[in-house]
């Protein structure tokens, strides 16, 4: 059934009405959960999903046979989307063909972003320019056959009134050509959302906007996607969260009830919108809570905060991880690692957490813009320099790095010594946590979750490094038997000391009434997956300098020869441990580098 039939009916039976978008999982296992889990929220009484297409069609495949799998087993009314990006004229028609046999009546029809390591969007040989190219490509094979929507940004409403109105044309023209229906990108300035729907309804646009709302789901989430997105927070939002930004649970408890007061002002206005489309990020209690909060489904109170569930996939029913516990229960292992991804502080969550992959499913950008990373990073020309960038964002002294957008968490700064004296050695840090034994859960640097809990973390260390450095490393490392690793490069080639299969977590918590939760855990899965968006970051930077210049070539290079590498030191009563290993080789191997005396003297 197309969508704006649903719209439609909805409207005559004057009921409100919402859908969820999900994104394709990265692994195998997150496919099979994020279907469980898509439905299970069937439950929650969408009227359709989307499942979204990967910058440059990466996960065009799985994108498929989600929507193949959503239509036909899972029973529920898909729309596909469909990008530009990387895509000629004979895979666009494959995708189409595909949605058609799938049941899929609906399409969503971008430009979408440039491609992975591009920093400038360009057409195929034989592909789309632009999204209106794409929507009279699919009327042209298809007719009306599939409703077809394209995207709308309230914030455009801000622009300078040359280019606000550019874009309203453009929107105009797209709509001409036999556009359905709307979404909007997320957003949580209401005004600026209702002045940009009667701006669109002035222009003489006249079909259903669904506007996009994301949930607001744990305070580094939400930072990130806004800083991704560029959305504006209005400064009630950050007063309200702010404060709590350590508790994850807090933070979504207010940020929902923010939320659901926006989604009533939307529904209250006099603008003709009785829909909301959820941004589910792939992850079910947030939305849920905000359905709840709204009272758009039934209130139902359960002894644990996180619902088990039996698999209803085969091999699934075969997975344990705590055998102990899965004696006494009749519910599966899929119940217990779908709540691994509820308090995703750490970098790394579960590779089988649907949720895992990119922040928002359509691809990894660097946030700053080419004159911004200029300006904050300078034109590197040797490895030295970069080490005292790094060096740099460790003390607090540079606000942010590619894979960083945010200057060093309070944790970090507890360790930045050490940190930025690694840096200088040539051990690029991307990530790190301390160790940590029993800090109570409010504690204003380590803790998280609810109050009246203790917190615990091993220590953990993410870097970039040469070969030549690596291979003078690991023996030290070797000799700690309580330290594990991976390194691997851009080929995949792994090195570790591990052979267990399974998830080491290196946080968890314990908390009144609870069982211990395990939010961030370390595998090689895991890392396999992340390793392609990390090295894809540090391709982007060094695409921010020209083509022939010295530091797109030195960054260039150390992404083609450098490893990532993972460290993990299992003893979390000795927060020091982990360190001795880089400052033995650094001191008798690694780089020298010198502060410059205009850095060293804050000018």
């Amino acid at each position: 059934m197309k969508i704006s039939q649903k719209i439609e009916q909805a409207q005559k039976d004057d009921r409100i009405w919402w859908s969820f978008e999900y994104f394709p999982p990265r692994t195998a296992q997150g496919l099979q959960n994020l279907l469980d889990r898509i439905e299970r929220m069937r439950a929650l009484g969408p009227e359709f999903i989307d499942i979204t297409w990967n910058a440059g069609g990466r996960t065009s495949d799985l994108t498929s046979e989600m929507v193949k799998t959503c239509q036909g087993l899972i029973g529920m009314e898909t729309c596909m989307h469909l990008t530009c990006t990387n895509m000629p004229k004979e895979k666009v028609d494959i995708a189409l063909r595909e949605a058609k046999q799938h049941g899929c009546r609906n399409i969503l029809a971008l430009r979408g972003d440039p491609p992975a390591g591009a920093d400038a969007w360009e057409a195929v040989e034989g592909g789309f320019m632009h999204g209106i190219d794409l929507v009279r490509h699919i009327h042209s094979q298809y007719a009306d056959y599939f409703d077809i929507a394209v995207a709308g940004f309230p914030q455009h409403q801000l622009l300078p009134p040359k280019e606000r109105d550019q874009e309203m044309r453009w929107l105009k023209e797209k709509v001409d050509e036999g556009v359905d229906f709307i979404f909007t990108q997320m957003f949580y300035d209401v005004d600026i959302f209702i002045d940009w729907v009667k701006a669109v309804r002035a222009a003489g646009i006249t079909v259903p906007i669904v506007p996009g709302i994301m949930p607001i789901q744990t305070w580094n989430g939400f930072q990130r996607a806004t800083q991704l997105a560029k959305t504006i927070i209005p400064k009630p939002y950050m007063d309200a969260l702010e404060p709590y930004k350590n508790n994850d649970e807090k933070v979504r408890e207010i940020g929902t009830r923010l939320v659901a007061d926006m989604c009533r002002r939307i529904i209250r206005e006099d603008i003709g919108i009785k829909g909301l489309h959820f941004y589910t990020m792939n992850l079910e209690r947030g939305t849920k809570m905000l359905l709840e909060e709204l009272n758009f489904v039934p209130r139902v109170e359960t002894i644990k905060p996180f619902p088990w569930r039996q698999s209803l996939t085969p091999n699934r029913r075969q997975e344990t991880i705590r055998p102990i516990f899965w004696a006494n229960r009749t519910k599966s292992y899929l119940s217990r690692t779908e709540n691994w991804d509820e308090y995703p502080n750490g970098r790394f969550g579960d590779s089988r957490s649907p949720a895992y992959g990119e922040l928002d499913g359509y691809g990894v950008w660097i946030k700053q813009t080419k004159e911004e990373a200029q300006r904050l990073w300078g034109y590197p020309t040797t490895i030295e320099e970069v080490a005292l960038l790094f060096s740099r964002f460790c003390t607090s002294d540079l606000s942010a790095l590619p894979w960083s957008d945010q200057a060093p968490a309070s944790e970090t700064k507890t360790i930045s010594r050490q940190l930025a004296k690694m840096n200088k050695y040539g051990f690029f840090t991307i990530n790190s946590q301390p160790a940590v034994n029993g800090a109570r859960s409010d504690d204003k640097i380590f803790g998280w979750g609810p109050s009246n809990g203790y917190v615990y973390q091993k220590a953990y260390l993410e870097f970039f490094v040469s070969p030549e450095l690596l291979t003078l490393l690991l023996p030290q490392i070797e000799r700690d038997p309580q330290i594990t690793y991976y390194a691997i490069n851009k080929r995949g080639d792994l090195k570790t000391n591990t052979h267990s299969e399974g998830p080491n977590a290196v946080t968890w918590g314990v908390f009144s009434g609870k069982e211990i939760i395990q939010p961030t855990i370390v595998e090689a899965v895991s890392f396999m997956a992340w390793k392609d968006e990390a090295f894809e970051l540090g391709y982007h930077w060094a695409n921010v300098y020209e083509p022939t210049s010295p530091s797109r070539r030195l960054v260039h290079d150390m992404m083609d020869s450098f490893f990532l590498v993972n460290v993990v030191h299992n003893d979390f009563k000795d927060p020091e441990a982990i360190f001795l290993p880089f400052f033995k080789v650094g001191g008798e191997h690694g780089l020298r580098v010198e502060q410059p005396t205009s850095v060293a003297n804050g000018r």
